[in-house]
């Protein structure tokens, strides 16, 4: 009873210790609106290249006039390649960590444990200080225009339960958060150890090596979906001191797949666009609201009422324009590579444990599939494609530390 107990009680500190971030505002929570190719269609004043209010179109004859010259837009342009390397790193934070031995807990045996993972990000990035919150006006409760400060790392905080069913297989289940951030993450590992159990004769100098893989997907959020996918191999020796404790050191191999969608993203939040066309309807047949004129701007305009249908938005003396801000970003598909070195001590049923990973080769280098991003030229406003390779190439490693402690049973 006595472990029990101790265990219970470092379980009770570490969540007492970490339920002021769960309940403090949430500033890295996504902001996309502010992923724009040129923030000029937020706002007619810019201070130090930002708008001052990224949620407001900016709809000023002059303004739109060099938009359209610079990006081909009337409208805001999504900064696609901003996303895409926002959530390479985002799915890094989120990804399986691997935190265990080769070696399973036993016929029947189960691990339940709380896990936590601290991973690098690249804070001075211009797309995490646009593309997350920041902190909140205490007042108004509105966010800043960008987040001057993002932390230099982020954290994953998860409870797991491995449960062995015989023969090396071996199942996990977690379920977590992250902190200053409304997200929750969710999801389980499968893994095959392939050789353990040696104990005596030449079989106990071989280590215990093991195969698996896993899955985590996030909630939470609207703005965007997310789920990384991850296979590894782990090599381990378990080293008995005394009678009741066992060091295990292991180093492992790991593949990481992200998987990222945006979804329908309103780049001018504070701007209603149906107040801003004073809105009469959808242009098709039998809808009486819809009757054109020569003095209705938009699609159609200058033609006999209801000559044309078309589908769009009806306006009576405004315009349909800022219906083109909504967008969809371009999905992210990445992969990393990772080396992860662990060790673990057990005493009786408590076990802690420490894990070091971090990319074998640059995020460029580890690109496998062929996704390609467009890209806007400011200067010229040609828009070209350059693949994810290419999108990846000044990004930065990234590493991972984590941390864990729990019982065995």
């Amino acid at each position: 009873m006595g472990i029990i107990t101790r265990f219970a009680a470092v379980a009770a500190a570490a969540g007492a210790f970490f339920v002021p971030a769960v309940a403090a505002a949430d500033p890295l929570n996504p902001a996309f609106e502010r992923l724009v190719v040129d923030p000029r269609c937020h706002a007619t004043q810019i201070v130090n290249g930002l708008p001052t209010d990224p949620g407001a179109f900016n709809d000023d004859p002059r303004t739109m006039a060099q938009l359209r010259f610079d990006t081909g837009r009337e409208t805001c342009t999504p900064d696609h390649a901003a996303f895409k390397r926002l959530m390479n790193q985002w799915g890094i934070a989120f990804a399986p960590t691997a935190m265990h031995s080769a070696r399973t807990v036993g016929f029947g045996g189960f691990h339940f444990s709380i896990e936590g993972a601290v991973t690098k990000i690249d804070d001075g990035a211009r797309y995490w200080r646009l593309g997350t919150q920041g902190p909140k006006d205490p007042t108004t409760g509105a966010s800043s225009i960008i987040n001057d400060s993002p932390p230099s790392s982020v954290q994953v905080w998860s409870m797991k339960l491995r449960k062995a069913f015989g023969f090396g297989l071996e199942i996990t289940g977690s379920v977590g958060f992250m902190p200053d951030t409304s997200i929750l993450v969710g999801g389980t590992d499968i893994r095959l150890s392939l050789l353990e159990g040696f104990r005596e004769g030449i079989g106990g100098i071989f280590p215990d090596v093991a195969a698996g893989g896993g899955v985590r997907t996030i909630t939470g959020v609207s703005a965007f979906q997310l789920s990384v996918a991850s296979v590894d191999v782990q090599i381990s020796k378990p080293l008995p001191i005394a009678d009741s404790s066992i060091i295990t050191p292991w180093i492992g191999w790991q593949m990481v797949f992200m998987f990222a969608d945006s979804n329908l993203i309103d780049l001018t939040p504070a701007t209603d666009p149906v107040n801003y066309c004073n809105f009469t309807g959808i242009n098709v047949p039998g809808n009486p609201d819809t009757t054109r004129d020569d003095k209705t701007p938009g699609p159609g305009a200058g033609q006999p009422a209801n000559q044309v249908f078309d589908g769009q938005p009806v306006c009576a003396g405004g315009s349909p324009i800022d219906f083109n801000n909504n967008v969809v970003f371009q999905k992210a598909r990445f992969e990393r590579q990772r080396l992860n070195f662990g060790l673990s001590y057990q005493y009786e049923m408590v076990q802690a444990g420490f894990q070091f990973m971090t990319d074998i080769v640059d995020p460029a280098s580890a690109q496998i599939g062929g996704g390609s991003t467009t890209v806007v030229d400011t200067q010229t406003g040609v828009t070209r494609q350059i693949t994810d390779k290419e999108l990846l190439e000044d990004e930065d490693r990234q590493w991972t530390i984590v941390v864990d402690i729990g019982a065995r049973f």
